[in-house]
C-alpha cells in the first residue's frame, strides 16, 4: 500500500480584499447620515466704540424684559411666572410694543429702505438668563420661543408688505425687516441660584 501523503489545503487568494474593504467601507460613509452638533444662530453686539462713555451704554429698565429660569424649570418672565406657551405672546408685544406702551420699549423713528420712516424698538433687549441647575430641554424651549416670536413678527410683517413670508423676501427686502425687528437676544452666564 502506498502512503497517502498529506494533502496540502489551497491558499486563498486575499489581493482583492484590501480592494473590497475599501469600496464597502466607502458606501457605508456615503449611505450613512452622521449626527452633527447643532448650536444657536446669535449676532454679537458690535463692540462698543473707544470714545463712548459706559453711561451711553446702560439701558433704559423700559427696553429690557428679563426672562428667568429657575432650577426647576420654572419660568419669569418679566416679574411674572409664566408657562413657556406664553413666552412667545408675550415676548412679540414686548418687541413690537403696538401699542406704545410707556412701560415697553421706546419707539425711535428710523428712515427704513422700501418702507420710508418708520417707528421701530431698536434700543429693545431680550435678556435671559438661566440657573445653572435648570434643564437643558428647558433652556432649548425657551430659546426656540424666543426665535420664534422674532420669526412671526417678521413673517407677519414680510406677509402684510411683501404677500410672502420673511424667508421668501429677497436679500433687500429681508435686511428692510431685520432693520424693524432686529433680534436682540442677551444671555447671562447661567450662575447656581437654587438648589437642586
Amino acid at each position: 500500500m502506498a502512503k497517502k501523503g498529506k494533502r496540502e489545503v489551497p491558499e486563498l487568494n486575499s489581493s482583492s480584499t484590501a480592494d473590497i474593504s475599501f469600496i464597502l467601507l466607502i458606501f457605508f460613509l456615503i449611505t450613512t447620515s452622521m449626527d452633527t452638533d447643532q448650536g444657536l444662530a446669535r449676532r454679537l453686539p458690535p463692540p462698543p466704540e473707544q470714545n463712548q462713555n459706559s453711561d451711553d451704554i446702560k439701558l433704559k429698565e423700559r427696553n429690557v424684559l428679563t426672562v428667568f429660569l429657575n432650577f426647576q424649570d420654572q419660568l419669569m418672565c418679566g416679574g411674572e411666572y409664566i408657562s413657556v406657551d406664553q413666552l412667545r405672546a408675550k415676548a412679540k408685544e414686548f418687541i413690537a410694543n403696538p401699542t406704545d406702551d410707556p412701560k415697553m420699549p421706546e419707539k425711535t423713528q428710523v428712515e427704513v429702505p422700501l418702507f420710508g420712516p418708520t417707528m421701530v424698538t431698536t434700543n429693545h433687549v431680550v435678556s435671559l438668563r438661566c440657573d445653572r441647575g435648570s434643564s437643558y430641554n428647558a433652556y432649548i424651549l425657551v430659546q426656540n420661543e424666543l426665535v420664534a416670536a422674532y420669526n412671526e413678527l417678521r413673517d407677519e410683517l414680510g406677509n402684510s408688505k411683501f404677500g410672502k413670508p420673511y424667508a421668501e423676501c429677497d436679500e433687500v427686502q429681508q435686511e428692510s425687516i431685520r432693520q424693524i425687528y432686529p433680534q436682540n437676544i442677551s444671555e447671562a452666564e447661567p450662575k447656581k441660584y437654587g438648589d437642586k
